[in-house]
C-alpha cells in the first residue's frame, strides 16, 4: 500500500480513454479550424481550387493538438477528458505544469507515439508508472481522489 502522501497513478485503461473523449474534442477542433482557415484562404484568392495542400492541412492539425493541451495542461493540469476520469498532470513536485514543460511533453509524446507506442506503453513496466515523455518533461499523470457527495442543502427544517 503506497504512503499517504504518494500519489496514485491511473490506470493504462483510465489513461487511454481519456485520450479518447480529447480526441473526440480534437477531430472538432481540427474540422472547425481547417475549414476556417479554407475559407479564409478561399475568400483572399489564395486557393483558387479550394483545398489545403497535405503539408497545411498537417502543420495545422499538429498546431491543434500542441494548442489544445498546452492551453488545458498550463491552465489547470487537466484536458476535458482528464477532468471526466479524474487525472491530472503535474512536474515532479505536484505544481501545473509551464508552458516550456507543457510544450516538451507534446513533442515527447509525438516521440512516445512515433515509436510504435512504446512511450506509451511503458507505463505498465515503470514503477513510477510513467510514460518516455514523463521522463522527458518532468511531469506525471496523478489520479485525483473521488469528491465526497455533499449533500444538496435540501435539508428538512
Amino acid at each position: 500500500m503506497p504512503a499517504p502522501d504518494t500519489p496514485m497513478h491511473p490506470s493504462l485503461f483510465r489513461r487511454l480513454t481519456a485520450m479518447l473523449y480529447d480526441s473526440l474534442l480534437i477531430v472538432a477542433l481540427v474540422f472547425v479550424v481547417n475549414g476556417a482557415v479554407l475559407g479564409i484562404m478561399a475568400n483572399i484568392g489564395v486557393a483558387e481550387d479550394h483545398t489545403l495542400r497535405p503539408w497545411q492541412a498537417q502543420i495545422l492539425t499538429l498546431a491543434c493538438i500542441v494548442i489544445f493541451f498546452t492551453l488545458f495542461w498550463i491552465k489547470s493540469g487537466q484536458t476535458l477528458g482528464m477532468q471526466a476520469w479524474r487525472i491530472k498532470l503535474v512536474d515532479f513536485h505536484g505544481n501545473t505544469p509551464s508552458v516550456a514543460l507543457a510544450m516538451l511533453r507534446c513533442a515527447g509524446a509525438l516521440l512516445s507515439a512515433a515509436c510504435f507506442g512504446l512511450g506509451f506503453l511503458w507505463c505498465l513496466v515503470d514503477p513510477n508508472k510513467r510514460y518516455w515523455h514523463d521522463y522527458l518533461s518532468h511531469t506525471e499523470l496523478i489520479l485525483l481522489p473521488k469528491k465526497d457527495k455533499k449533500t444538496s442543502g435540501d435539508d428538512e427544517a
